[in-house]
């Protein structure tokens, strides 16, 4: 029961608690994990589904389900679709077939009529046996712009997710509301969309060229994610444009080194790794219910605004535009 952090631990006397994990330590000892599925008959295994591992919102929302599923004694496998419909469709019933209790979906759709329950990172459909953990985009898209338009911003690039990411649609009708309940007007041709299926910054790079071809006045940039922000920080650079003096930059998701980058970014912070606590949670506890009726079709989670270098006032001459 200690080894395996068993609820029924808490009833063992702390100092018995540590002579047993000194004693596993001294003897290398480690529970057999086969054993333990075979006597239980449970795999103590869950799935999780990925569009690929790279830096930024799927390792950050990959820790917080490492953690806590580590912490509570459960294996894992993680598998990777690059974006393939045919491994989307494919990997559930592979992973059925490697015993998994349960399924994490991270910003990938959700497989229809499962038999084990699954919770989604970024997930919108209302499926049976299916909670989504959602990001406020609403409140995302107010807290970017708001603090744009306080600063005199009024002519606002942006660049948009790819049309494969579930927050795309959704996060730009947010901003299509906020831009809307400020009095403000959306110039389609300061509207780029990322492409490509890889999460490099040189998507952003591509996408800020697209809008200053169009040589359209502009003194900020809202842009769908940190790595797409510092791509277009590139370009701005390149094109002689000062940041934040010319033009201010907001990304989203306040990943690890959006702190380091020259200068800092301003970004609308994503609780990524909390967001993955919570799936990691929130699965466990469906799949330790009698019923499902007990798991909550949602779970909403609330953006921070994180102000740093990349952000000042608007230029004098663009204040009364």
């Amino acid at each position: 029961m200690v080894i395996n952090n068993a609820p029924g631990a808490k009833s063992i006397p702390q100092r018995t608690q540590e002579r047993v994990k000194a004693a596993a330590r001294e003897l290398n000892y480690s529970p057999n994990f086969m054993a333990r599925s075979l006597r239980q008959k449970r795999s103590f295994a869950v799935g999780v589904i990925v569009p690929e591992i790279s830096e930024g919102y799927e390792t950050l929302v990959m820790s917080g389900i490492e953690d806590y599923l580590l912490s509570k004694g459960y294996f894992y496998y993680v598998v990777s679709h690059r974006h393939r419909k045919d491994l989307i469709e494919e990997y559930p019933r592979l992973l059925h077939r490697r015993g998994v209790e349960g399924l994490i979906a991270v910003d990938t759709e959700c497989p229809v009529n499962e038999q084990v329950p699954v919770v989604a990172v970024s997930g919108h459909r209302v499926l049976p046996r299916v909670t989504n953990i959602e990001l406020d985009h609403n409140l995302a898209a107010t807290l970017a712009i708001e603090h744009l338009c306080r600063l005199g911003h009024r002519n606002i690039a942006f660049i948009k997710g790819q049309v494969f990411s579930s927050d795309t649609e959704l996060r730009f009708n947010a901003i299509r509301s906020s831009i809307h309940s400020l009095g403000l007007s959306l110039n389609p041709q300061l509207v780029a969309q990322l492409e490509g299926e890889s999460s490099s910054p040189e998507l952003g790079f591509r996408a800020m060229q697209k809008i200053l071809a169009t040589k359209q006045p502009f003194t900020a940039l809202f842009a769908f994610n940190d790595v797409s922000a510092i791509g277009a920080m590139r370009a701005l650079a390149e094109s002689g444009l000062r940041i934040p003096r010319d033009v201010s930059v907001v990304g989203f998701d306040d990943i690890q080194s959006a702190t380091f980058q020259n200068p800092a970014l301003t970004t609308v912070r994503q609780p990524l790794r909390e967001m993955g606590i919570i799936a990691a949670k929130t699965l466990l506890s469906a799949i330790n219910s009698p019923t499902a009726a007990q798991q909550p079709k949602s779970i909403m989670v609330k953006p921070e605004l994180i102000v740093r270098d990349s952000t000042l006032e608007a230029p004098a001459s663009a204040k009364g535009d």
